[in-house]
């Protein structure tokens, strides 16, 4: 039976993907992908570790497919690289293993590459922070005290327990919003094709009745004949604006501001966007704590983190206000953005010197809550899918039919 293996290339440059097959010392048949800069450099590689190639093959399209790195393939390679380190894995090998090993060829690249220059001498944390799309200042920083502090393996593990956690509430967050994009949705989709293709079905049998049409139907027809000679108008209206929303929301500051403000009093959305920022800022908090960053440092990697421009700003006055000296309860309370608890938890995490344990257990809390609130608002949600759909869809029902209701009551 084919035994599946990887193997990889020590010397790196600008390594080729290859696709080999050979049998190794005990002549079983195994296969793998590797980098190579070339077929020559891979088969030397081979057979220097003990495995005769009878195919290579080239694969130049791997790099281009799979997509770019996400947030959560790094998840994965910081825990992945976490393990290998705590089981004693020497870190360049480690990075060989996780690498080479991944499926998606664009992260095996960013892997590797991290490797290259940490063979040539770089810190891990300088590698990093040379791949900012994919690492962020507070995955570098943390690294780094990981690195000074000499138990990299062990701030890895929180990275990774971090940014699971943080990606697990980032997917309810968008469940949450994207409930009620998908009502909207379809039920623009349902009731455009109704206008389109089912409304001047029935027009044509009406125009034979030679009479009177209620006022509902002629709405519902002038309606139709509107979005049959300008719906392509509309569309483009549409398309337009929603270009210049997404345009113009990336850009100002001051816009992404208003829209995370507003969002945050939209009834049943709103109050899971409030406890997700407090889960993710006590998230970031408790990490960063546990790492050993000072408070104020640590402040200002939060604020980045909470995910909303509103606690960004309030959790950046709240670290002015630790720096001169007030307590982190205190300025808390100043934002009147936190919950009384959250602020009372926080102020006992001080006293008691266990500010990481608490705000840890202030985001598993307010986690659960994010979730519960992602749930019920699902169940909620559901039947006023059907009432939404049923309504448009009856009521353009109830439109064509009134003329025959009418005419059968002549009769």
């Amino acid at each position: 039976m084919a035994q599946a293996a990887t193997t990889s290339v020590r010397t790196i440059k600008r390594d080729l993907p290859f696709a080999w097959e050979g049998r190794d010392k005990r002549g079983t048949r195994v296969k793998g992908k590797s980098l190579a800069p070339d077929e020559k450099a891979l088969r030397a590689e081979l057979r220097r570790q003990g495995i005769a190639p009878s195919k290579v093959r080239k694969q130049s399209q791997a790099f281009k497919g799979g997509g770019k790195p996400n947030a959560a393939d790094i998840a994965v390679f910081a825990r992945q690289l976490a393990t290998m380190l705590a089981a004693g894995i020497p870190m360049v090998q480690s990075f060989e293993i996780v690498g080479n090993g991944h499926e998606k060829p664009s992260m095996q690249k960013l892997i590797l590459d991290i490797k290259a220059d940490v063979e040539g001498g770089t810190s891990l944390h300088e590698s990093l922070a040379k791949h900012p799309l994919y690492f962020d200042d507070l995955f570098v920083n943390l690294v780094e005290s990981g690195e000074q502090a000499g138990a990299l393996e062990s701030l890895l593990d929180k990275i990774a327990t971090y940014k699971e956690k943080s990606e697990a509430l980032k997917k309810k967050v968008k469940k949450a919003l994207f409930y009620p994009a998908a009502v909207l949705a379809v039920a623009i989709i349902v009731t455009t094709v109704l206008l389109l293709f089912v409304i001047p079905q029935f027009e044509t049998v009406f125009k034979s009745f030679g009479a009177d049409l209620p006022a509902f139907t002629m709405m519902v027809i002038n309606l139709s004949k509107f979005v049959q000679t300008d719906g392509i108008f509309i569309a483009a209206v549409i398309a337009g604006a929603v270009y210049t929303f997404f345009y113009f929301q990336k850009r100002s500051r001051k816009m992404r501001e208003f829209l995370d403000r507003a969002m945050l009093k939209v009834p049943v959305i709103g109050p899971i966007l409030n406890k997700a920022a407090i889960a993710r800022y006590a998230r970031t908090l408790s990490t960063m704590f546990a790492a050993g960053v000072p408070l104020v440092e640590a402040l200002e990697s939060v604020a980045g983190a909470t995910g909303n421009i509103v606690y960004e700003n309030a959790v950046m006055r709240m670290r002015d206000e630790v720096a001169t000296g007030q307590r982190l309860q205190r300025a808390m309370e100043a934002t009147a953005l936190f919950p009384n608890m959250v602020v009372q938890m926080i102020a006992v995490g001080e006293e008691s010197g266990s500010l990481d344990t608490m705000s840890g257990k202030v985001a598993t809390f307010y986690e659960a809550e994010v979730d519960n609130a992602v749930d019920a608002m699902s169940s909620l949600l559901e039947p006023m899918i059907m009432v939404i759909l049923g309504v448009l869809v009856g009521g353009l029902v109830v439109a064509m039919y009134l003329p025959i209701f009418k005419l059968g009551s002549v009769i």
